[in-house]
């Protein structure tokens, strides 16, 4: 049995939920703010003005085993709404993230001698939210399981910081990668001590993970892609004809910890009219800062997931130049809609990439190689349909099915 916390329960972690309640292994799991359906959360949800809460909807298979402590995230919630982001700054606001995080970490670690009573054996958290229920856990002879999304933070850091000091400008962009706290980077230190087993999605960050920790044992389990719902929508791409700009999409937060520098680089020195970039994503900076970097090209706003999709249908290539990365979900998501690859291995999707067929793999910082591969598009315009299909077949061989098998299974194997 295992005891699985995160505030916000994003695909992967739903995931595994369902993985460990197909098992009969799950017996609590805690988040912050939970809706199923019929419920009063569920009608709210349905009022634009209450649309988050869309988002914390689960499969009612989980409401006996749910746990929530909404009072922390309502608060982030409402702060940023109203615009009091004093109350939300990193680290320091009552109601950032991080005391979202803490808040939910300490609520199950009080949860554990009781669990660990009841026949839990395993404690399932998630970075930055692990460690007083590992330090508990450990107390209690209970195995620690730590879901590391992306890469560790010595290697983030260390690439971040060499961003900053090679694209001075794009430093604000950066994020957390250069300004967490001591405080901060010592917990997640800590919590990686104490892991007993580790799972990542992708090969780079099983490679980030420092010398100390290489005898601890890793699981790997890429994400899933989302199922196809109409195979005929991909019939007649209109954008594939040759009087029409290659459409480049990028999809992501707005910065330099995704490449957007580099690829804004690439470009300007492509310079031509028969190719246009698509970025759709999360402002990191205001919108002239961009513009200055590189003015031509068309911005596209977050979306509903539905609506992401649509928008990559309209697209030829999906480029993400990422310098740290997890497993970026967003290129399977773009495969699944016919877009070849153009990608660095430190996004986590290197297996994705079969050269010349699925797309192609750049180093990081080479926005000459990207500008040369976009080039290739141009000059292939005939290839693209048929690597269109190639990046989908692969694309559907990654199931949320396998990874919550992928697991589940691994972690059976390894506590028995």
């Amino acid at each position: 049995m295992v005891i699985v916390s995160h505030p916000t329960a994003n695909q992967n972690v739903r995931a595994a939920l369902k993985g460990f309640v197909e098992e009969d292994m799950l017996y609590e799991f805690h988040t912050s703010i939970a809706s199923f359906p019929g419920t009063m959360l569920d009608k709210l949800g349905r009022i634009n003005a209450f649309s988050e809460i869309r988002r914390r909807h689960f499969d009612p298979e989980l409401k006996p085993f749910t746990r929530v402590w909404p009072l922390m995230e309502v608060g982030r919630i409402i702060a940023n709404k109203i615009g009091l982001t004093k109350l939300t700054a990193r680290e320091k606001g009552f109601f950032c993230i991080d005391a979202v995080f803490n808040k939910l970490d300490k609520k199950v670690a009080s949860r554990l001698e009781k669990a660990a009573e009841n026949g839990v054996k395993a404690v399932y958290a998630y970075e930055d939210g692990a460690l007083e229920s590992f330090t508990q856990a450990k107390k209690l002879g209970l195995t620690c399981i730590y879901d590391l999304p992306i890469a560790y933070w010595e290697t983030g850091r260390r690439l971040m910081l060499q961003e900053a000091d090679r694209v001075p400008g794009w430093a604000e962009t950066l994020g957390g990668g250069i300004s967490d706290s001591a405080e901060k980077l010592d917990r997640k230190t800590r919590e990686l001590e104490m892991a007993d087993i580790i799972i990542v999605a992708s090969k780079f960050v099983k490679d980030s993970l420092p010398e100390w920790a290489s005898k601890k044992k890793v699981i790997i389990s890429p994400f899933g892609t989302p199922a196809l719902k109409n195979k005929k929508e991909f019939t007649g791409k209109e954008t594939n004809k040759i009087n029409k700009p290659l459409r480049v999409l990028f999809a992501g937060s707005m910065g330099q910890r995704k490449g957007l520098g580099d690829l804004f680089a690439a470009m300007k020195l492509l310079n031509r009219k028969d190719a246009e970039l698509v970025v759709m994503g999360s402002l990191q900076a205001p919108m002239n800062f961009y513009r200055n970097e590189y003015a031509d090209f068309t911005y596209e706003p977050g979306r509903p997931n539905e609506d992401v999709l649509a928008l990559m249908r309209t697209c030829d290539v999906f480029c993400l130049p990422s310098i740290v990365e997890g497993r970026a979900l967003v290129m399977q998501e773009a495969m699944s809609q016919g877009l070849p690859l153009i990608i660095t291995p430190n996004t986590g999707g290197e297996d994705l990439v079969i050269e010349g067929k699925t797309g192609f793999l750049v180093p990081i910082r080479s926005p000459e190689v990207i500008a040369e591969k976009i080039t290739w598009f141009l000059e292939n315009r005939s290839k693209i349909p048929e690597m269109q299909e190639a990046a989908k077949v692969l694309a559907q061989t990654y199931t949320w099915v396998n990874y919550r098998k992928q697991i589940v299974e691994s972690i059976k194997a390894l506590t028995n």
